[in-house]
């Protein structure tokens, strides 16, 4: 808070302050030529009379009280601008204090699947059922809370894992995540190729999962040597793809982005970032172990069961 907000407020609540206390003074007070409290003339009825009588003294020292109260409070706690108050409360402290209490009752709870490889975990039922309630409150975001993703982001329901699909590799992808990165290829394969060559290329991918379709395919026949040329070093010469790098294999059905021609042909020109964010220091270790727990017994239900059948 900048020191010019800082002195309005003060103003506003030392302008509050007075205000009240000549309020009170003001209007508890008689004066000289006042009538009676009695005298008001105004009754009801023959014999309800209404009268004008000042309030009783305890009851206006009880607001005087108040206001005293009010004038400690804010001296202790941080209630005039910028000043902290002798008591230096603060929020973040409060809620400092408040989580890392909260976190020690998480920590009890967690205990038992410290350092516990996820497919262990993943026999526990108990386990699972906190695993998913963290896959709902973490990743559901962007996987969906049936964790068959979207489009950018995967199915982790299916057995295809970009990054591999071990219990290590989803429990490292969960803790440090990833990042990945398919290049710009649309000047280098024009270049190479001519105006054509992305729509080559693109015809030659699809061949991969149906070879039998290349046969008399004039663009996938032209697309070949220019994915050979640019492709492989990531996706390999057979289209299998690299886990260590990321890489999809190009020769199932799935496809991350879509695969219409459309989305093909951008993906090869422009390139695509995917970016899975890292959630050791978001969930800590344990944590994240039970979310990657839950994650790879959804594709693996004849091993463990998840807990609702609502993730297939």
């Amino acid at each position: 808070m900048s020191p010019g907000w800082s002195w309005y407020v003060i103003a506003l609540v030392a302008i509050n302050i007075l205000g009240c206390v000549w309020l009170i003074w003001w209007t508890g007070k008689r004066r000289p030529g006042d009538p009676a409290p009695t005298d008001t003339s105004h009754v009801w009825d023959e014999d309800l009379t209404e009268y004008n009588k000042p309030m009783p003294r305890w009851w206006i020292n009880l607001f005087y009280i108040t206001i005293i109260f009010a004038i400690g409070y804010l001296v202790y706690y941080p209630g005039l601008g910028a000043i902290a108050g002798v008591g230096k409360w603060t929020s973040a402290n409060e809620h400092a204090v408040e989580k890392a209490r909260e976190d020690k009752k998480l920590e009890q709870t967690f205990a038992p699947y410290a350092g516990k490889s996820i497919d262990v975990i993943a026999q526990d039922p108990k386990a699972l059922a906190l695993g998913r309630s963290i896959f709902n409150n973490t990743c559901a975001t962007c996987h969906g809370s049936s964790a068959q993703g979207a489009i950018g982001y995967p199915n982790l329901t299916d057995d295809i894992w970009h990054w591999g699909g071990s219990p290590e590799r989803v429990l490292q992808t969960v803790l440090d995540g990833r990042e990945g990165v398919m290049p710009e290829w649309g000047k280098v394969l024009t270049g190479m190729g001519g105006d054509n060559a992305v729509d080559y290329v693109v015809a030659y991918v699809r061949t991969l999962s149906d070879p039998a379709s290349m046969q008399n395919n004039y663009m996938a026949a032209q697309g070949k040597p220019l994915y050979e040329g640019v492709c492989v070093a990531c996706h390999g010469i057979d289209g299998k793809g690299t886990q260590d790098l990321g890489a999809p294999d190009l020769t199932d059905n799935y496809w991350l982005y879509g695969n219409s021609s459309d989305s093909l042909h951008q993906t090869i020109t422009s390139g695509r970032h995917g970016s899975m964010p890292a959630h050791r220091e978001i969930l800590g270790e344990t944590r994240a172990r039970l979310a990657a727990a839950y994650v790879w017994s959804l594709s693996h239900p004849g091993k463990n069961k998840p807990p609702t059948s609502a993730s297939r």
